[in-house]
C-alpha cells in the first residue's frame, strides 16, 4: 500500500528558512511548501466560487510538506515516519500517515508515474521555464472522512480531468486520500516519537487529496481549481487551498 506522510506545519515551518538544507538532505524525495503567507483558500458554495480567505493561516490547520512511501500496513507506515529525521525542528515535529488513494478508484500519478490505465501515448508533464509548481489541497468534510464513494460516472470524468491536465502540461502530481480513520499522527517530543491511531475530530485540519499544478503565477491555478471536476455533488461545498511548493 502507499501512503502519504504529511508534516504538519508549526512555527518554525511557517518562516522562510524552513526546510533547513540538513532536512532536505535527510528527506530527499520530501516536497516542501512554502509558507502560507503567499497562499489563500478558495471555496465553492451554490455553484460559484470564490476567494474565501487569503494567508497566513493558522499553522495547526496547514501541511508544510509531504512525501510517499510504499508500506504493507498503517503500523509499518507509522513505525517508518517514527524514524523522521530530528534535525526537523530540533525534534518537535509532527507528522500525519494517511493511507494514498482515492475512494472510487480515481488513479494517482506524478512526474515520474503516469495514471494507470493512461493512453499509450500520454507522457508525463514536466516543469517548464517560467511556470511555478504550486500544490492545490483539497480540505476534508464530512463525506471524505466516511470514505465515501462518488459515482462511477464522477470518478471517470475526474480521471479524463486528470489525463487532460498532464496532456496539456498543467497537472503534475495528483492522489486522493481515504479518511482519518485509516491513518495515523506521529508526535515528536524531544526527538521521541508517540503514535496515535486515527480517525481525529478536527476535520477541517485536514486533507482529503491534493494535485500538483504548474502555472505562471497563482491566477493561473485558481483557473484550473474552478475548471476541475471534483467529487462532491454541486449541493455540497467544497474547500480548497492554494500553497506555492519550494524549489
Amino acid at each position: 500500500m502507499q501512503f502519504m506522510i504529511l508534516r504538519r506545519s508549526d512555527k518554525v515551518s511557517e518562516t522562510a528558512g524552513f526546510p533547513s538544507a540538513e532536512l532536505v538532505r535527510a528527506m530527499p524525495s520530501a516536497k516542501w511548501l512554502q509558507p502560507s503567507s503567499s497562499g489563500l483558500r478558495m471555496t465553492r458554495s451554490g455553484g460559484q466560487w470564490r476567494v474565501s480567505d487569503e494567508g497566513p493561516f493558522e499553522p495547526r490547520e496547514l501541511v508544510a510538506g509531504y512525501t510517499f512511501i510504499e508500506a504493507a500496513s498503517r503500523e509499518e507506515a507509522a513505525q517508518w515516519a517514527s524514524q523522521w529525521p530530528v534535525a526537523d525542528a530540533e525534534g518537535q515535529a509532527e507528522l500525519e500517515v494517511r493511507q494514498a488513494g482515492c475512494p472510487g478508484g480515481c488513479v494517482g500519478f506524478d512526474m515520474d508515474t503516469l495514471p494507470e490505465g493512461a493512453p499509450p501515448d500520454l507522457k508525463p508533464a514536466e516543469l517548464r521555464p517560467g511556470m511555478k509548481p504550486y500544490a492545490v489541497l483539497l480540505r476534508s468534510d464530512a463525506g471524505s472522512e466516511a470514505d465515501l464513494e462518488p459515482p462511477a460516472s464522477v470518478i471517470d470524468t475526474m480521471n479524463r480531468a486528470n489525463q487532460a491536465g498532464i496532456r496539456a502540461g498543467i497537472a503534475l502530481a495528483g492522489e486522493g486520500l481515504r479518511a482519518s480513520a485509516k491513518g495515523a499522527r506521529v508526535k515528536f517530543t524531544g526527538g521521541k516519537a508517540a503514535i496515535i491511531d486515527g480517525p481525529y475530530t478536527e476535520v477541517k485540519e485536514l486533507i482529503a487529496g491534493y494535485w500538483v499544478v504548474q502555472a505562471e503565477s497563482i491566477e493561473g491555478v485558481m483557473q484550473w481549481v474552478k475548471n476541475y471536476p471534483y467529487p462532491q455533488p454541486p449541493e455540497v461545498d467544497v474547500v480548497v487551498e492554494l500553497r506555492a511548493v519550494a524549489l
